[in-house]
C-alpha cells in the first residue's frame, strides 16, 4: 500500500541518513505541535530531549532498533525507532509512536510456519 504512513493511526516520522526529517504524517505533526512545513527539513536530534537525544545520536552512529515508552501529559506512548536500508546501505530511520494503555497485555505465541500463510 503506497503512502501507508499517511493513513496510520500512529505518529510516523522518517529521517534520512543525516538525521534530517524528510517525512511526517499528521499524528506526528500533532505530537510535536508543529506543522510539516516547520519540521520537515530540520534535524530530528533537536526534537529529542536529554537522555533520548544522546541515545538517538548513538543509534545514528551505530544503526540499530531502539524501543522505549514515554509518559507525557497526553498519555503513555511506545516509541519504536528502526534503521532503514536501501540496497544494503544505511539510509535513515523511521520512528513510530503509538499511544498505549497504562497496562498492556503480553502474549506468548507459537512461531509461524511456512504453512501458516499457505494459499488455499
Amino acid at each position: 500500500m503506497e503512502n501507508w504512513d499517511l493513513l496510520a493511526p500512529c505518529a510516523v516520522t522518517v529521517c534520512d541518513e543525516n538525521g534530517t526529517v524528510v517525512r511526517m504524517n499528521q499524528p506526528a505533526c500533532d505530537m510535536f505541535a508543529q506543522g510539516k512545513d516547520i519540521l520537515v527539513g530540520r534535524q530530528a536530534l533537536k526534537c529529542h530531549p536529554g537522555v533520548e537525544r544522546d541515545n538517538f545520536s548513538d543509534i545514528y552512529s551505530n544503526p540499530r532498533t531502539n524501543c522505549y515508552t514515554i509518559d507525557r501529559d497526553d498519555g503513555r506512548k511506545l516509541v519504536y525507532q528502526a534503521p532503514l536500508y536501501k540496497e544494503g546501505v544505511f539510509s535513515g530511520f523511521v520512528e513510530l509512536s503509538f499511544p498505549v494503555p497504562e497496562v498492556i497485555r503480553h502474549r506468548v505465541t507459537e512461531k509461524f510456519s511456512r504453512d501458516t500463510f499457505a494459499k488455499d
